[in-house]
């Protein structure tokens, strides 16, 4: 699959992650819509990549169907979320342990739904961002890690329905199994987990790198363009290793 005047909307990519995403999918040649909250941040990112943007909520029903049904996107990236609040487990309240079932759960849950009641044109993609921490939890971010679990468990719900109604959508699940440097997540993650070891933040970067979000796009545009992952579930990437199926679809 080229991505050459493909239509591109990407959740939260006006920075961290996200804007690496955009970043490569532009120097493949697609045409890449922004969404995001923050305006300055648009405007930049705007301004250098020569994107679309829309400033909207992620967790608005409404924003979800407006913007697919105006785009008519070929490849949808559910990639904005909350950065999880640090705490132990003993030491949380429920509004810190939810706080991003409240964002990326209820966000992905209406993305999603957009993207099957309109729905989407046949062969369109979706991928949805999860988290190694669905894999093996994350015991200093509250229910971050079940959260990026439900959302990948959701995009195989979603790969169901979209075969019951005959829609030909595929939704996966993107799987960063490595902390992505310069974001919220990560300086979250890295700074809690540093505390709890007793070390510097840099010496915990030291121990374990993070992954530049450039090359998490570039593995991302990897996974769009080459056929062995087009019917993969779930997509495990880190920047040393590149790309691993971690989930085929259900026969």
């Amino acid at each position: 699959m080229s991505l050459k005047n493909k239509c591109v909307v990407v959740t939260g990519g006006s920075r961290g992650l996200g804007l690496g995403l955009v970043e490569a999918l532009v120097d493949e040649g697609a045409k890449v819509w922004v969404v995001a909250r923050n305006t300055g941040d648009l405007e930049k990112v705007r301004i250098r990549l020569g994107v679309e943007t829309v400033s909207a909520d992620i967790t608005d029903a409404s924003a979800a169907n407006s913007i697919l049904s105006d785009v008519h996107p070929q490849v949808l990236v559910l990639n904005a979320g909350a950065v999880p609040r640090m705490a132990r487990l003993d030491c949380t309240s429920w509004e810190d342990f939810t706080a991003t079932w409240d964002t990326d759960v209820k966000g992905g849950l209406y993305w999603m739904q957009a993207a099957l009641n309109l729905p989407l044109a046949p062969g369109s993609r979706v991928l949805v961002s999860s988290s190694g921490a669905a894999e093996q939890g994350s015991p200093m971010s509250g229910g971050y890690g079940g959260a990026k679990r439900m959302l990948w468990l959701m995009a195989k719900y979603a790969n169901g329905l979209s075969e019951q109604k005959g829609l030909d959508i595929r939704f996966q699940a993107i799987v960063p199994r490595q902390m992505v440097a310069g974001t919220g997540v990560g300086g979250a993650g890295s700074s809690a987990y540093a505390l709890a070891m007793g070390i510097e933040q840099e010496a915990f970067l030291e121990r374990y790198p993070a992954m530049p979000p450039r090359q998490f796009g570039n593995h991302v545009v990897r996974v769009l363009t080459d056929a062995t992952y087009e019917t993969a579930l779930a997509i495990g990437i880190r920047g040393d290793t590149g790309i691993t199926v971690l989930e085929e679809q259900a026969a």
